[in-house]
């Protein structure tokens, strides 16, 4: 007989999966979000560990704290401080960026306070650089010494690490430096470890601010190829700010030579050297006065050279150069001394340094560069000079391609004539953060 009642297993296995969905059910409600806290450990009692959010890094800040007593400043009273310079410049120099974080730009702040946006930023800036040597742990009696005035002191000396601004501010102290002397100091220091390998550079100490003053006089020394008076003079100078006994005994040495000079003769004239230089950017913008020359490419060859203008004077009140006639490319470089006064000079740009007869460098494939020559010296003369030339040909004829040799090549197969005597090479400036500090260098 057939039933319509259901079995009781059917009944019974029913009832379990609504009794396991209303389970399942209650889980999920009484499920917990999960909070970013602190698990403590197992040797810590739960009830006294206080949860602790995470904190994300924030580097610390290199300006300079606010004194307590400008700190509840209003608007108004802030500008006040600074148009009355009201107490040291170091306290008040803070008060610059706060400003500037609240609206002002530097035009409108030196509308309101007569501080011009130059020196707004040389004060925010060597507060920055004083705080940090307060934090490197300078004495506080050699601080003191740039508390009025020092401002500009200590901004010439910001682009130099923590290490290289303490062992720059003693120094700045102990020998009563100027602004300009500030100057060539952070200079002579930062470039101390470019100049590795060059003549002398293992006999000055680096960690040593007046050896690398004395080196850098030593380097100029060396340009003053033509004139023992001025060397003896950059010598004097380098012997003057010399700190280590190895340095002051390398720059004596260099004197007794320069005295010993007899009829431009010496060893020190005696070898032709032609100065290899790096620009530095922005460096024929500081130079106080400046050459302009007509610029050749290597291989547009010997006519090229020849019909490039022989001299550009300034004329005028505004000093406008004027050449004797048109030119395409012009290079504009500082006036060093082997071009200062150049007549019937010509630049050559090469794409690479292998067109020098020098021992090749890594460098030397990887760098153009621009050769200055004087033309006006033609006669191949001196052994060890370079001379500017034209490659010869299979048929010993003088190809278009210009190179440069030494004058003991050239006498050996009858070469009585150059292009123009070498005077200088230039290397391009070198790609680089030296005008940026990295965060260490604040702390």
């Amino acid at each position: 007989m057939l039933s319509l009642n259901a079995p009781a297993s059917l009944s019974l296995s029913h009832h379990h999966l609504l009794h396991r969905r209303h389970h399942h059910h209650r889980l999920k409600t009484h499920v917990k979000p999960i909070s970013a806290t602190i698990i403590p450990s197992s040797s810590t009692p739960r009830h006294s560990q206080q949860p602790e959010l995470y904190q994300p890094f924030r580097p610390p800040s290199p300006n300079a704290p606010i004194p307590s007593h400008f700190r509840s400043l209003d608007t108004g009273s802030r500008l006040e401080v600074l148009s009355n310079r009201l107490g040291l410049w170091f306290e008040y120099a803070p008060l610059v960026s706060t400003l500037m974080q609240e609206g002002f730009t530097p035009s409108s702040l030196e509308e309101a306070t007569g501080i011009s946006g130059v020196e707004q930023n040389r004060l925010v800036v060597a507060a920055q650089v004083r705080h940090s040597l307060l934090q490197s742990g300078l004495d506080p009696q050699i601080l003191s010494f740039f508390d009025n005035g020092g401002d500009s002191l200590l901004y010439e000396i910001r682009l130099l690490s923590a290490r290289e601004r303490l062992a720059a501010a003693r120094y700045v102290v102990e020998n009563r430096v100027d602004p300009r002397g500030a100057q060539e100091l952070a200079r002579a220091i930062k470039d101390f470890p470019r100049r590795r390998g060059d003549r002398g550079w293992e006999c000055f100490d680096y960690n040593v601010p007046g050896d690398c003053l004395a080196f850098m006089y030593y380097r100029q020394s060396r340009e003053h190829r033509n004139s023992l008076d001025k060397r003896r003079a950059a010598l004097e100078k380098a012997l003057e700010v010399a700190e280590t006994e190895k340095a002051k005994r390398v720059l004596l040495e260099e004197l007794e030579r320069n005295d010993d000079a007899d009829d431009g003769k010496s060893e020190i004239e005696g070898a032709v050297r032609v100065p290899v230089v790096r620009m530095k950017t922005g460096e024929v913008a500081e130079a106080t006065t400046v050459v302009v020359l007509p610029v050749c490419e290597a291989q547009e060859g010997v006519d090229v050279v020849l019909g490039a203008p022989l001299e550009c004077r300034s004329q005028g009140e505004f000093g406008v150069v004027v050449a004797e006639k048109g030119w395409k490319r012009w290079v504009v470089l500082p006036g060093w001394e082997p071009v200062a006064g150049l007549r019937a000079g010509v630049v050559v740009a090469f794409g690479d340094a292998r067109a020098l007869p020098w021992r090749v460098n890594r460098w030397y494939k990887e760098e153009a560069i621009l050769v200055v020559a004087n033309r006006g010296a033609k006669e191949v003369v001196a052994d060890a000079g370079f001379y500017l030339v034209a490659v010869s040909s299979d048929n010993g004829s003088a190809g278009g391609e210009l190179k440069v040799e030494r004058g003991s090549a050239l006498k050996e197969r009858g070469v009585k004539e150059s292009l123009g005597t070498v005077v200088l090479v230039v290397r391009p400036p070198r790609e680089e953060t030296d005008h940026e500090l990295r965060d260490e260098d604040w702390e």
